[in-house]
């Protein structure tokens, strides 16, 4: 077999070949697997391994390098060039350049080679809805279903979350998108949303300044924003709240998605306490990387892993289901529901290997057959 090439365009085409459930059966096989491991299993060729990223500065980036095994997929490794503030306009403004190797287990070959520029944001997404999915299901009662989203950011992050959340949750009829500035990447995502989701109500708005005593109408309209949705997804990089505790109503469920350094914070200590106990990706990674987490003096004990509140062990389940006892665990804790992903390597193999297997069923990408000959 060849080395198989994915550029951008063949992984739109791969990856618009899957239905939202879909992404989320993977991302529930991902979680269990990792939850489902104990220390010494994650650290072996058995079973789950994440080493620590590796980084190298170079003049205008800083590029990570991301190896990962899941025994029950496969291996591959990813790396992502993050610009420094030195770099170049143009090059900051492309975002991130990302590509994933796969590894084939038996011959150790690189079997293929993807453009993973956004790969990372369909697999948080799909993790996000995942969480969501347990907490808000979307056939709820009547009265009960998700009617208005928040976003905060309007990155490739925030595009991936409400093309699937619009996607899964047809009582979704509010989409309201805050973003550092109005600028043209918002007012692209809001126009594309509205022709996707025309049923929808989707605005872009600048998020109000701080430091602009003036503008209390926007600050009003903002706050009244947050306490009247019933999801917020939050994806940036920011290092102060972006909002206060107070805005956000009793109920509401939160994906936090953007810090992942002890510096970052998109929520503040008062929210955090509120949620009780705290739903993350990967407990190791979230307690040493998310900002807000840190600060709240959150323990091992204050959090689950999303691993844990599912299961797919049962031969009647079809799919997965949730483990309705920690669900409700989560509930009891705290007023607010919080799922706080900071990435785990191992989503990226599975989206790798799933993309892979798309390109081939339909012909995508090209094919290098003598690239390893002997």
């Amino acid at each position: 077999m060849g080395l198989l090439i994915l550029s951008a365009l063949d992984v739109d085409q791969a990856t618009s070949k899957f239905t939202p459930d879909e992404l989320v059966d993977l991302m529930a096989k991902v979680f269990t697997n990792l939850s489902g491991n104990t220390q010494e299993a994650k650290e072996g060729a058995e079973g789950v391994c994440i080493p620590h990223r590796g980084t190298i500065l170079s003049s205008n980036h800083r590029v990570l390098f991301m190896p990962s095994r899941l025994s029950a997929i496969g291996t591959a490794i990813k790396i992502v060039s993050v610009p420094t503030p030195s770099a170049p306009a143009d090059a900051r403004e492309r975002g991130l350049p990302a590509s994933t190797m796969v590894i084939d287990d038996r011959t150790g070959e690189v079997t293929a080679v993807i453009n993973a520029r956004k790969l990372t944001a369909l697999r948080n997404a799909a993790s996000s809805l995942l969480a969501s999915q347990l907490f808000v299901p979307p056939l709820c009662p009547s009265g009960s279903s998700p009617r208005v989203l928040v976003a905060i950011g309007a990155g490739a992050q925030i595009a991936a979350h409400l093309s699937l959340f619009l996607s899964s949750y047809p009582s979704i009829t509010v989409c309201k998108i805050y973003n550092r500035s109005a600028n043209a990447r918002l007012l692209s995502l809001v126009k594309s949303l509205k022709a996707m989701h025309p049923s929808v109500q989707a605005t872009g708005v600048a998020l109000p300044n701080d430091t602009d005593g003036e503008n209390l109408v926007g600050k009003q309209q903002f706050s009244d924003a947050i306490r009247s949705a019933d999801i917020i997804v939050t994806a940036t990089s920011s290092t102060v709240p972006l909002f206060p505790s107070s805005y956000v109503s009793p109920g509401t469920l939160l994906c936090l998605i953007g810090s992942y350094t002890p510096a970052m914070h998109e929520i503040d200590t008062d929210l955090v306490k509120r949620g009780g106990t705290i739903v993350v990706d990967y407990k190791a990674g979230a307690l040493a990387e998310a900002g807000e987490l840190i600060k709240a003096d959150v323990g091992p004990s204050d959090v689950l892993e999303l691993g844990e509140l599912i299961q797919t062990s049962n031969p009647a389940l079809s799919r997965w289901a949730p483990r309705i006892d920690m669900i409700e665990r989560v509930r009891a804790s705290g007023d607010v529901t919080i799922f706080k992903s900071v990435g785990v390597g191992i989503q990226d193999v599975a989206i790798a290997h799933a993309v892979v297997e798309s390109a081939r069923k339909h012909c995508l990408g090209t094919v290098v057959d003598d690239y390893d000959s002997v």
